[in-house]
């Protein structure tokens, strides 16, 4: 009998990897908070684990080739298109558009969330060790 570690941890890993992904976009805001013409973005967490659930629940997706000549897409909707521009509150004179206050504040929500994640997981584990163990 074999475990299946999708199945034991479920969408787990996948937010804690999003989560990560999230803390690196909300670091490079606070990073070019000074920067001119800098346009603050932000991961919409639940729509790309919704997104990334779908697909896991329905398995891999293909796309069609109308030519022999094209180039097949794998891992479409992993690149910058799950990355959104953050709607600033007060337009600043030089077009940045990142709020020090508003990014410090997510990325502090985000890293706590992302230890909640990290706690479920080692449960996971730890619940997966105990059963290999027979206790």
């Amino acid at each position: 009998m074999s475990i299946s570690f999708d199945k034991a941890l479920g969408i787990h890993e996948q937010a804690l990897s999003f989560r990560a992904q999230r803390a690196e976009v909300l670091a490079n805001n606070i990073a070019n908070a000074d920067t001119p013409n800098y346009k603050a973005r932000d991961l919409d967490f639940s729509k790309v684990l919704a997104e990334q659930n779908e697909i896991a629940k329905n398995g891999h997706f293909a796309l069609n080739m109308t030519n022999s000549r094209h180039i097949e897409a794998e891992g479409v909707g992993s690149g910058d298109e799950s990355l959104m521009y953050r709607t600033p509150m007060q337009p600043s004179i030089d077009q940045n558009t990142v709020d020090a206050q508003l990014e410090q504040s997510n990325y502090a929500e985000n890293s706590v969330n992302f230890q909640a994640s990290f706690t479920l997981l080692n449960s996971k584990f730890k619940g997966l060790v105990s059963a290999l163990r027979g206790e």
